[in-house]
Order: C-alpha cells, then sequence, then structure tokens
C-alpha cells in the first residue's frame, strides 16, 4: 500500500489566490446549467442585494481542487492519480461566492483509511474571501485503487 496513513491532519500552505471573474461565474454557470439571472446578469445580482455576479454553490469546486492538488502531489502520501475514483464531495456554504472576490484554500489530509490494498482520502478545503470571510467548506473523498501488485498480493 502506497498511501501513507501517518499523514492524516497534515495541513498544507494556501493555494495561489483565485480571482473569480464575472466571466468565470458566467462559463461556469453554462456548464453546470445553472440558469438563475443572478449568475449570469449584474443587475439581477444587485436586485438580490449582491455587488456582482453571484457563483453558483459548487464553483467552489475550481477553488478547492487547485488546493488539493498539494495533497495529491505530495510524494509522502503516496496518491498515484491514475488509480484514483472520486468517491464524493461534500459543500458547506457560509456565504455566496461573487465575482470580484479573491478567494484562498488551505487543505488539509482530514482522514486516510486503510481499506484492503486500497485507500480512502478524505480532504476538508477551507475557501474564504480577502476579508477572512468564510465563503465555503468543500470535503472530498477520493478512493485509491491498490495498484496490480498490491492487489494481487
Amino acid at each position: 500500500m502506497s498511501i501513507n496513513p501517518a499523514l492524516e491532519g497534515r495541513e498544507y500552505p494556501p493555494a495561489e489566490p483565485f480571482q473569480v471573474s464575472r466571466e468565470a461565474v458566467r462559463e461556469f454557470a453554462t456548464a453546470v446549467q445553472a440558469s438563475h439571472p443572478a449568475h449570469h446578469d449584474v443587475d439581477a445580482a444587485r436586485a438580490l442585494g449582491r455587488g456582482d455576479l453571484v457563483a453558483p454553490p459548487t464553483f467552489a469546486v475550481i477553488v478547492a481542487q487547485r488546493a488539493e492538488a498539494a495533497v495529491v502531489s505530495d510524494d509522502e502520501v503516496g496518491i498515484d492519480f491514475s488509480r484514483v475514483v472520486h468517491a464524493d464531495e461534500r459543500f458547506t456554504h457560509h456565504s455566496p461566492i461573487l465575482a470580484g472576490d479573491t478567494l484562498h484554500a488551505t487543505v488539509r489530509l482530514e482522514r486516510i483509511r486503510v481499506m484492503g490494498a486500497g485507500a480512502m482520502v478524505t480532504t476538508v478545503v477551507e475557501v474564504a474571501a480577502e476579508d477572512g470571510t468564510a465563503r465555503s467548506t468543500v470535503a472530498s473523498s477520493l478512493l485509491v485503487r491498490a495498484d496490480d501488485a498490491e492487489e494481487d498480493a
């Protein structure tokens, strides 16, 4: 088994800040078929009391995946990404992500559960605006399948 369960709880430095643009919000909304006008029209978002376009709730995944890359690329953890199946993703929203936000994300290895020759690796990413206002918490679980030699052992 190449996954190192001793690293459970490891925290990583913040990922590079992510600038949320109007175009990114619109493109994501279109991709996930989020048709609410507040995702596409600034005036509609302002009519709801928001300063700019409102990102769809799952937009936080863009920022979370950038932060999670630190875990996946950490050789000490031992994840072979070619053997990963995305098992679960959960969002806890604290306040809306808006166009114009500069988002900061930190990731920690929440749990590593070895299962036979494979492992379930759960990360938690905290996404916040530049002023520290919490935007979203993203918990993601990856099933890391054992390689063929490990499965046969």
